[in-house]
C-alpha cells in the first residue's frame, strides 16, 4: 500500500476539555481498530493553538497547526511564531487554506513567506490550493490552480519536503464531493507541474464513505479532512479507510 497523510483539521472547534475526550475516546477506538489500520498510513490533527499542548500526551496522533506568522519573532501582537510552535513538537502547519484566503485575505505572497518559514524550522507546510465555484464552473480550475502553485511555492527546490492539498472550495463542508476522477484529474495536474516525490492530499467533504475510492486514486496521496475528523469514531473509519 502506498504511503498516505491524513490530517483532520478540526478548524476554529473544540476547546481544552472537548480535546481532552476526544484523544481519550480515539485512543480507545484506536486500540479496537489498530489491526485495520496499515503502517504506511501518517495521521494528526490540526487543532487550534491553545489545544496543541495536549497532544504531546498522545504518541498516536501528529500535532498539526493551521496557520502560523510569516515573522521569525518581534512586535506582532497576537502572533504565533514557528519556533514557537516547534516547541510544542509540532510537526506539520496548514497553510493557505481557503478560509484564511478568504476570509483574512491571505494571498499566494504570504503563503509563500510563511512555507519557506516552515521549512526553515523543519515543520512540513500543508499549503493548500483550490478553486471557487464559480471559477470551476467557467473551466478555470486548472488555470487557478497553477497560479495558487507558481506564488505560493515559488521558490521551493525540494518538493519531497511540502505537502500540497488540493481543496476545491465549492466542496468544503457544503456536502459536495469532487468525484474521485475530478479530484485524481486535478492532483495528477499538481504533480506534473510541481514534482513527482511531492504528497498530494485531497479535501473538501471528504467521508468514510468516499475515503477509499479517492486514496486509491493514483496521484491522491492523502487527505485533509474537516468535519469527519471532529468525532473520534469517524476519524478512526477514515484511517481504516471504512475497513
Amino acid at each position: 500500500m502506498k504511503k498516505l497523510t491524513i490530517i483532520g483539521n478540526w478548524k476554529m472547534n473544540k476547546n481544552s476539555q472537548e480535546t481532552k475526550e476526544f484523544l481519550d475516546v480515539f485512543n480507545t477506538e484506536y486500540l479496537n481498530n489498530k489491526e485495520k489500520i496499515s503502517d504506511s498510513i501518517v495521521f494528526g490533527i490540526a487543532a487550534p493553538f491553545t489545544n496543541l499542548y495536549l497532544f504531546n500526551k498522545n504518541d498516536k496522533l501528529k500535532s498539526v497547526a493551521q496557520n502560523f506568522s510569516n515573522f521569525s519573532s518581534g512586535a506582532y501582537t497576537g502572533e504565533i511564531s514557528a519556533s514557537m510552535l516547534k516547541d510544542l513538537n509540532v510537526s506539520m502547519v496548514v497553510l493557505g487554506h481557503s478560509e484564511r484566503r478568504q476570509y483574512f485575505y491571505e494571498t499566494d505572497e504570504t503563503v509563500n513567506l510563511k512555507t519557506h518559514q516552515a521549512l526553515k524550522e523543519g515543520i512540513t507546510p500543508i499549503v493548500c490550493v483550490g478553486e471557487t465555484l464559480e471559477e470551476y464552473e467557467a473551466g478555470k480550475t486548472k488555470e487557478v490552480i497553477l497560479k495558487q502553485l507558481k506564488g505560493s511555492l515559488k521558490d521551493v527546490n525540494d518538493f519531497s519536503k511540502i505537502i500540497i492539498a488540493y481543496e476545491p472550495v465549492w466542496a468544503i463542508g457544503t456536502g459536495k464531493t469532487a468525484t474521485a476522477e475530478i479530484a485524481q484529474d486535478v492532483c495528477e495536474f499538481i504533480r506534473k507541474n510541481t514534482a513527482a516525490n511531492v504528497t498530494i492530499q485531497y479535501g473538501g467533504s471528504v467521508s468514510p464513505a468516499n475515503i477509499q475510492e479517492l486514496m486509491n486514486q493514483k496521484d491522491i496521496d492523502g487527505a485533509l479532512v474537516g468535519g469527519a475528523s471532529l468525532k473520534p469514531e469517524s476519524f478512526i473509519k477514515l484511517l481504516t479507510l471504512n475497513k
